[in-house]
């Protein structure tokens, strides 16, 4: 399947998440308002899940700006992202784009080219004399070996043109993202706890969790840090997105929703509140 204005159907794996038109809708806010309104979540019954080996654990967060004008397009990327558990921001013009990429911590930047107020080969240039080193994937229809060598040399660090398979889009972000300054592991491990990070898997003790996709981002946050307090702006920064309402519980809820599905079964307590700081992912009693 291929992406492009008015073909946006990116092939992910939770297409039961989009009406038969195949419009954008993302789990992430029907969690949100399931949480605002402090309806229970549901846990079912854990299910055995092969065991997979440790690989050590590194900080890291996994936040993308994608910068596309094109409504249907842009939908879809951040919506076909955001089932893949990263934390996605938006913007439709290249000066947004350049103050969200100069006052946010990125992991990747989806840039398109034709976009207005600013095109994309300025705003690479723009952030990379900034000293901003995020990886940049250009998205534009123009194919021309010259147009590629002008993104290539305004610093962007791969260039795909439209239209694309989705399939092929999220390889060129795994790809990007392990070029970043923090390397992407596959596979995180602590106190019993595994974190498949290709199939999206987690368990505990053998046994799946059940997560939303929000949930599973905040435990893969919690795994990447262990035995570090994480404040609710952390969170809210690396887990959410921009549009996140600080003045709500929502952070406190979710962690409270991923706790109760982390340690059911009579597993031994990992998620800590520390009063007046955040959170703590710990086996160490506290």
């Amino acid at each position: 399947m291929l992406l492009e204005p008015g073909n946006e159907k990116p092939a992910t794996r939770k297409r039961e998440a989009r009406n038969e038109n195949m419009k954008p809708v993302s789990r992430y806010d029907d969690d949100e308002r399931r949480l605002a309104s402090g309806s229970p979540s549901k846990t079912p019954a854990a299910t055995a899940l092969p065991a997979m080996p440790a690989v050590p654990t590194l900080m890291s967060s996994m936040r993308i700006l994608v910068v596309e004008d094109e409504a249907g397009l842009a939908n879809s990327l951040v919506a076909g992202l955001k089932e893949e558990c990263y934390a996605v921001d938006h913007s439709a013009d290249g000066q947004s784009a350049e103050f969200l990429a100069e006052t946010n911590d990125y992991d990747l930047i989806v840039l398109d080219v034709m976009i207005p107020k600013m095109d994309g080969f300025q705003v690479c240039r723009v952030l990379r004399a900034r000293e901003i080193k995020t990886p940049i994937l250009m998205l534009t229809a123009l194919d021309t070996t010259a147009d590629k060598v002008k993104g290539l040399d305004s610093g962007a660090d791969d260039y795909l043109t439209k239209p694309f398979s989705f399939e092929e889009f999220l390889a060129r972000v795994r790809a990007l993202l392990r070029r970043g300054p923090t390397l992407m592991v596959t596979v995180l491990e602590y106190a019993g706890i595994r974190m498949d990070l290709v199939g999206h898997t987690a368990s505990r003790g053998g046994s799946v969790l059940d997560l939303t996709p929000k949930e599973y981002g905040l435990l893969e946050f919690f795994m990447r840090n262990p035995e570090r307090v994480l404040s609710r702006a952390q969170l809210a920064e690396h887990v959410w997105d921009q549009y996140f309402d600080p003045l709500t519980n929502v952070i406190d809820v979710s962690v409270s929703h991923l706790r109760k599905k982390v340690e059911a079964g009579g597993s031994s307590r990992v998620l800590h509140s520390v009063r007046g700081m955040g959170y703590i992912l710990s086996d160490r009693p506290r």
